[in-house]
């Protein structure tokens, strides 16, 4: 009776049109890629507060469940509770718009980033578009508005000031982030995430991080100062501008921008794993080929979704223990930074491939390699 009644089940799924099958994994692969990094951002903060603690010879937060894991739960049932007050002579429509505008981005570079390789027949990205480490950087470029839209709908001068600083940081580093990645279209041939992930598992030694090793210090450290991490946070200089462009939010609307950080931070992470750490794959059989489509690759699947978690928790890890490690630097010698030493390493370092390249094509042409 069982077994009649299960087959007659599956005869009926394969009735089903591909199309319903194909919007039903899409929407379970938003929701699974949301809900996940809003649970990552929720932890990434109690795992700041443990490296700080840690680093500052404290206990850190241990109070809220079990060595703190429930202080993610206590924060937000306090945002959601607390009075939302509005500062009188707010710009209101921008004041209300500043908080999403920096938290949508975020959660839009969501759309392109490989986490793993496939699970049966579906693609373990949402949209394998050809163009998507463009559409990432023209997302990413786009938070620079709530920024700026915070530090003006507040009408004060301090969150002025922050929203000034931090336009000028983020246009200046995105030119060096946008140049150092170059080199990483060059060697892989294509512009496309899953395609630049074939490239590295086809030898540990394609990964980014070994084939260009100075795309990668200059992506990472763009990364920090996109991200207004220290020692880049002169948006947030609490010492100069009580705490920057968000010192007039309170409630949820300061949560969404806090968790706006942390998700750049997590994305830019993601970003990082993709085009230089191999992304889902290691150098170990079964785990550096796409998984095929039975139960034991499906096992491989959700194998290599780990993988990139990991990968990407170890990123976010380094990104958090340089901020309790470094001083900020002033706004100078941040700007000097980015002008006169990392944009001109950038293009150093594509004209450096580009010869390479070029030469490697040409010995293989004139001995027939």
């Amino acid at each position: 009776m069982i077994g009649e009644l299960l087959y007659s089940f599956l005869d009926w799924l394969k009735q089903i049109p591909h199309f319903w099958w194909w919007l039903a994994f899409t929407l379970v692969k938003i929701g699974a890629a949301i809900g996940l990094l809003l649970g990552m951002v929720a932890y990434t903060v109690v795992l700041e507060r443990r490296v700080a603690s840690f680093i500052q010879d404290r206990l850190g937060p241990n109070r809220s469940g079990p060595w703190g894991l429930l202080q993610p739960a206590c924060d937000g049932i306090k945002a959601f509770l607390k009075e939302d007050f509005i500062p009188g002579g707010v710009h209101r429509f921008f004041y209300w718009l500043a908080p999403a505008a920096l938290m949508v981005p975020a959660m839009m570079t969501l759309a392109v980033i490989p986490f793993g390789s496939n699970i049966g027949a579906q693609p373990m990205v949402i949209a394998d578009l050809n163009v998507g480490l463009l559409y990432t950087f023209a997302v990413v470029s786009m938070s620079v508005y709530g920024i700026v839209l915070a530090g003006y709908a507040a009408n004060s001068k301090y969150p002025f000031i922050g929203g000034m600083r931090a336009s000028a940081q983020m246009i200046s580093y995105e030119g060096t982030m946008g140049l150092s990645i170059i080199p990483i279209f060059m060697l892989a041939g294509s512009a496309n995430l899953s395609a630049i992930i074939a490239w590295q598992t086809t030898s540990p030694f394609h990964w980014g991080i070994i084939q260009a090793p100075i795309s990668a210090l200059l992506f990472f450290i763009a990364t920090l100062a996109e991200s207004n991490r220290t020692p880049f946070d002169m948006a947030e200089a609490e010492q100069e501008l009580a705490g920057g462009y968000n010192v007039e939010y309170g409630a949820m609307k300061f949560a969404l921008f806090f968790m706006a950080e942390y998700a750049s931070v997590i994305m830019g992470s993601a970003i990082f794993v993709t085009l230089f750490l191999g992304g889902w794959s290691l150098p170990l059989p079964w785990l550096n080929a796409p998984a095929a489509d039975s139960w034991l690759g499906i096992l491989i699947g959700f194998i290599h979704i780990g993988i990139f978690l990991a990968k990407t928790a170890c990123m976010v890890f380094l990104i958090v223990w340089v901020r309790w490690m470094l001083p900020r630097l002033r706004f100078d010698q941040l700007m000097d930074l980015g002008w006169r030493k990392m944009m001109p390493l950038a293009l150093c370092n594509i004209v450096f491939y580009a010869v390479l390249l070029w030469g490697i094509a040409m010995f293989r042409k004139v001995f027939e390699l």
